[in-house]
């Protein structure tokens, strides 16, 4: 996938993250965890528009390594809200799928880019 597509991508999962918090309920366990993957999951944009501007393999990689972290990290707050039922499973699977394909997409790059180097 080219990187211009990767970060339309990683913007749109953004603004996905987003819309999902100000749906939350307002209660605070919803709004503490809801925080939390807001955090993580619009990170993911912002690093990757970074590892974009990475100026080596080496910098790239790490970029992506951290890319790669928050989306695992976002995994977990979305689990934790569907696993506590503050939001339906059925609610969050469209952004849990996305989740985990964001992040196969980035492994694969990862990999292709240690092999290349």
């Amino acid at each position: 996938m080219k990187s211009e597509s990767l970060r339309d991508r990683t913007k749109a999962f953004a603004l996905r993250i987003i819309r999902m918090f100000v749906a939350l309920p307002k209660e605070d366990a919803a709004r503490t965890l809801g925080k939390q993957v807001l955090r993580s999951g619009t990170a993911v944009a912002a690093i990757y528009r970074e590892a974009c501007r990475a100026r080596s393999d080496a910098e790239l990689l790490a970029k992506l390594g951290m890319v790669e972290q928050e989306l695992d990290e976002t995994m977990l707050w979305l689990e934790l809200l569907s696993e506590s039922e503050i939001v339906k499973k059925e609610r969050l699977l469209p952004l849990i799928d996305e989740t985990e394909q964001l992040l196969k997409m980035i492994v694969a790059a990862m990999k292709k880019l240690k092999s290349k180097r």
